[in-house]
């Protein structure tokens, strides 16, 4: 593997599991709090451009981090719906 391939694979790691932590947030306190939706939704889309990049490019190093980003986001969205219908 080349420093080039090298650096990507790190970038992606770092990126794809960035929402991570406030995943994790989110499970422990059960309490959405301020999460921005529209943070949530443009982060969503952008995503998805960057997985039909990759797909265009046969990238699998994108097509897989933005897909495990994918669902952290995804992840986020429905457990606030979810913790935010209970405080209601």
């Amino acid at each position: 593997m080349d420093g080039d391939t090298l650096i990507g694979v790190f970038a992606s790691i770092g990126t794809g599991i960035s929402l991570l932590p406030q995943l994790i947030k989110l499970i422990k306190e059960k309490k959405p709090g301020d999460i921005s939706y529209g943070m949530l939704g443009v982060l969503f889309i952008g995503l998805l451009l960057w997985i039909w990049y990759g797909i265009r490019k046969e990238d699998w190093i994108i097509i897989i981090s933005n897909s495990v980003s994918v669902i952290l986001n995804a992840s986020i969205f429905i457990l606030s719906l979810v913790y935010k219908k209970k405080e209601a």
